[in-house]
């Protein structure tokens, strides 16, 4: 094992960019703690409209921008932005890009109207992310995902970009929290979610099926190195999934222990 060991942590929010909640409260602090216990981390989020950029003095990295991706045919440019949260003496990289992320509202309208277009915003996402980590030419040792937002980054980083020098050596750990979405995605989002080192059958799960909540959370599972118990309840089936698939799990921490407790997992993960 390296001396410093690397941990990539992709969020769906991070506090104090979005209320207080409990993804965005171990988002925000986990990685503080486990920085300060000597490990190297990155960090990232999406850059929903609701974020204060002023506030919260974000600029755009130039150097890091500029990527289109395309999604359904469509090109989508992607702009890196970053914060400073300076009492954690941490950054926040954020994924950024007019079509899916400049709107008021995060996963939903103020009627509670999910987004139709959430099945791209989290290829988007996961695809940014993994482009902007490749461009600050950084191997992560552990990439930690967290929330449904970050589902699609365990099939790219162990498919697509498998033979990639900077995620080759890179293991998955996923938090399962209990936010469930309502809506189902789109019906040809199997299709969407395709690139380069994916196959039809890494998608079976998702074939002539509804893809719901529990659906897209087991298909992120199948893919991950670990999994991590987030909320302290969770769906049944996702559990017995977890079960059924054998993965090392760590189940559901109290707020006093968590980080303890994600430390030795990440440890146990890497020797595995």
């Amino acid at each position: 094992m390296k001396e410093t060991v690397r941990i990539l942590f992709i969020s769906q929010e991070i506090t104090p960019y979005l209320p207080e909640s409990e993804i965005s409260t171990i988002c925000r602090c986990l990685p503080q703690a486990v920085q300060e216990r000597g490990r190297e981390i990155r960090t990232f989020m999406p850059r929903y409209g609701h974020v204060n950029e002023r506030r919260n003095q974000l600029h755009e990295v130039i150097r890091l921008s500029g990527m289109n991706l395309i999604i359904d045919d469509t090109d989508h440019p992607l702009i890196i932005k970053v914060a400073s949260i300076q009492s954690a003496r941490m950054q926040v990289y954020f994924i950024d890009n007019e079509d899916y992320f400049q709107r008021r509202h995060i996963v939903a309208d103020e009627e509670g109207n999910e987004f139709e277009d959430n099945d791209e915003r989290i290829v988007f996402f996961a695809r940014g992310v993994l482009e902007t980590v490749k461009k600050l030419r950084w191997a992560p040792d552990i990439i930690h995902c967290h929330g449904w937002m970050t589902a699609l980054a365990p099939i790219y980083i162990k498919k697509a970009y498998s033979d990639d020098p900077f995620f080759k050596n890179s293991k998955v750990v996923y938090s399962v929290y209990n936010d469930e979405f309502k809506s189902p995605l789109a019906e040809n989002f199997n299709q969407k979610i395709m690139l380069d080192g994916i196959e039809h059958s890494d998608l079976e799960m998702l074939k002539d099926k509804e893809v719901d909540y529990c659906t897209l959370t087991k298909f992120a599972i199948e893919h991950c190195d670990g999994v991590i118990q987030g909320s302290e309840n969770i769906h049944d089936d996702i559990k017995k999934h977890i079960d059924k698939k054998g993965v090392p799990f760590l189940n559901h921490c109290c707020s006093e222990t968590y980080v303890d407790k994600y430390d030795e997992f990440y440890s146990q993960i890497i020797q595995n």
